[in-house]
């Protein structure tokens, strides 16, 4: 292994270090269960059995981090008999329950569609299943329902574009007026997949006209995966935060579609520039004058082939360095060169800030908190993933399918 180099003597970390406190990236418990591809899915030593060892599993990365403060379930991959007692498991585990995600994309039921099939007898077994995910919320103090929709259709004339749109904003909205007042629906999109000749939520735009119908507690959530190569995702988180309707992201990586590899993996300089976009339009809390803010940070990742803990570590050190990254970025000297039409110098100090090491300093930050200077390292050292191999023998693994 190689040795990190020691913190730079400069200032400029120390200035952004104290809006680095209190970053929180919500980890999905899906990510723990066995995962891989529309051919395969793998198997893996230590895998949880149960949304009990799923939890534990993302306080371990909370531990190893002190990034991960809450695990985001999904229904009904997640359900239990005992609510109350799942989140005062989670809470003795140091982490709290954190966003409710539905699912109507795996019930023969919904082949055509769910929140805007035609048959209002499955729009309403479909508006049920959300009831239950807003009951499971008040039951864990959930703030926020995430509604992902499978839906669309194959071949042009198979179905009535605008009456869909028409069913789903009535669907919607029946779910939104089920929310309580301290809570948020999260509309995703995706801009394909598995329906191939239209998506009923394929962009931003769609996403944003249907919450902006609802009301302020509706919002977007963006997943990083889910655009066409060459989108400028960066361009549409600077409008949906001008606009007041981001809500959260799902962050990962991807080289082609939807591949849900490690959020920084495939293009770090990606990640990098929506961080700045979200501290800039102020989405990133600890950088507000208030100290907060409503724009929730989440991985949704699948580890196919790596161990999941280990991969999920991996993903939220990759978040907070590009944010340390972006915090560097001199707005002022920036601010300056663009109004002085300086092109060159502009993205030079843009780039100066990417470029810039804050791994050393990152270290001894983590060391002042009590937290392992180098995670990756302390957690393979720990013995841990061993424990849990060994432990976890018998019963069934858990997987998304």
């Amino acid at each position: 292994m190689t040795q990190q180099t020691p913190a730079s003597p400069d200032n400029r970390f120390a200035a952004i270090a104290p809006l680095l406190e209190g970053q929180a990236i919500e980890l999905p418990s899906w990510a723990f269960g066995n995962s891989g591809t529309r051919f395969k899915v793998f198997g893996s030593p230590g895998t949880p059995r149960s949304v009990q060892e799923k939890i534990a599993d993302a306080a371990t990365v909370h531990r190893f981090t002190g990034l991960a403060p809450s695990v985001a379930l999904h229904i009904p991959w997640d359900l239990t008999d005992d609510w109350v007692a799942l989140r005062a498991h989670a809470e003795e585990h140091g982490v709290a329950l954190g966003t409710i995600n539905s699912n109507t994309f795996q019930d023969d039921d919904y082949k055509l569609g769910a929140l805007t099939h035609t048959d209002a007898k499955v729009r309403q077994k479909a508006i049920d299943h959300h009831f239950e995910c807003i009951d499971v919320m008040d039951a864990t103090g959930s703030r926020d329902l995430k509604i992902w929709l499978a839906e669309g259709s194959n071949y042009p004339g198979q179905a009535d574009l605008r009456g869909r749109q028409d069913r789903l904003a009535e669907s919607l909205a029946t779910i939104y007026d089920r929310i309580g007042a301290e809570q948020r629906l999260g509309l995703e999109y995706k801009f394909f997949e598995p329906a191939f000749y239209h998506t009923d939520v394929p962009d931003w735009g769609t996403s944003y006209a249907q919450v902006a119908a609802l009301g302020e507690r509706a919002v977007v959530c963006l997943d990083t995966g889910h655009h066409a190569p060459g989108t400028n995702i960066e361009f549409i988180v600077m409008q949906l935060l001008r606009l007041g309707k981001l809500g959260s992201f799902d962050f990962n990586s991807r080289f082609y579609a939807d591949d849900d590899l490690i959020v920084g993996s495939a293009d770090p300089f990606q990640l990098f520039r929506i961080l700045f976009e979200v501290i800039r339009g102020g989405g990133y809390g600890p950088a507000n004058p208030d100290g907060h803010s409503d724009v929730a940070f989440m991985l949704d990742q699948c580890h196919n082939i790596e161990e999941k803990i280990p991969g999920q570590i991996r993903s939220v050190l990759n978040v907070q360095e590009m944010t340390a990254r972006a915090l560097l970025v001199d707005r002022e000297a920036l601010r300056a060169a663009q109004e002085a039409g300086d092109v060159l110098g502009a993205h030079e100090v843009f780039m100066d800030a990417f470029s810039t090491d804050v791994r050393p300093d990152l270290a001894a930050w983590r060391e002042e908190r009590g937290l392992p200077a180098n995670p990756m390292r302390a957690y393979a050292e720990s013995g841990h993933q061993q424990q849990i191999e060994s432990s976890r023998v018998g019963g069934t693994q858990l997987s998304w399918n």
